[in-house]
């Protein structure tokens, strides 16, 4: 089953959540969540699951050397590179934390972000509702979420791109549907959704689309779990890499007020 197109073993979280960012695709959306966020001079912006400290300059940038920028993230070794990264900019601080018990009182921000961190959350309700709780009344949450049950991957068997969608939003991503559900979710919390703004990615080169999607992993993953034959797999990956390819998948951004 094995191909030589695609990466077999699955990254380092920084290096690829580094590599995400450096994607067009990336920059792209990147910029449109900074541009609805709306960031004002002196305001204090919260990233919350910040990662390695990806966009923890341009939040800074965007607030001046009169505002402050907090990132906040679970894991030690994401804060740590984040804190790195940041460490010749006054205005900005990293803490560890949790996104569903933040380490910051009522009332602290007039900005927050979230960036394919709530897909992975134990409870997403529930960090909304933190999210609610440490924004200041009139501020703004910007949101990016994929939903994975829009994947689509062109297969001239179309049984084979429908199993291996299923196996992701079954197994491999914890909140696959998040991108739907957030709008009502946030509603639920307490916030206003103003607007919801849908992003289809499209993928046209195969090895491009692995670097995202772990093309090959995940079907090896999806035939360990019965989804896919060792024989289905093998015809599924064989086509991805030599034939004409096409995938695309729904990317939401969505703007809370407080």
């Amino acid at each position: 089953m094995t191909s030589t197109e695609f990466e077999t073993t699955t990254p380092d979280p920084i290096v690829y959540l580094d590599r995400v960012a450096a994607t067009d695709l990336g920059r792209s959306y990147k910029g449109r969540m900074l541009d609805e966020l709306d960031i004002r001079p002196g305001q204090t912006v919260l990233d919350l699951g910040c990662g390695p400290g990806t966009d923890l300059t341009s939040l800074a940038h965007a607030a001046t050397g009169t505002g402050t920028v907090i990132g906040v993230d679970h894991d030690p070794a994401a804060v740590e590179a984040a804190r790195e990264r940041t460490a010749d900019q006054h205005t900005v601080t990293v803490r560890l934390g949790d996104i569903h018990d933040l380490p910051l009182p009522d009332r602290t921000a007039d900005r927050a972000r979230t960036d394919r961190v709530l897909q992975h959350v134990a409870d997403p309700a529930r960090a909304l509702r933190e999210l609610h709780r440490v924004l200041r009344p009139g501020g703004r949450l910007v949101m990016g979420e994929p939903d994975w049950d829009t994947l689509t991957v062109d297969h001239p068997d179309s049984d084979l791109s429908r199993a291996y969608t299923q196996y992701v939003t079954d197994k491999v991503v914890r909140n696959a549907r998040i991108g739907r559900q957030l709008p009502r979710l946030a509603t639920e919390a307490g916030f206003a959704v103003p607007s919801v703004i849908p992003i289809t990615s499209v993928f046209r080169d195969a090895r491009e689309a692995d670097k995202i999607l772990g093309l090959e992993r995940t079907t090896q993953r999806a035939v360990a779990a019965g989804y896919l034959t060792q024989e289905a797999a093998r015809r599924w990956l064989d086509h991805l890499s030599t034939g004409p390819f096409l995938a695309a998948v729904t990317f939401y951004i969505v703007v809370a007020e407080s």
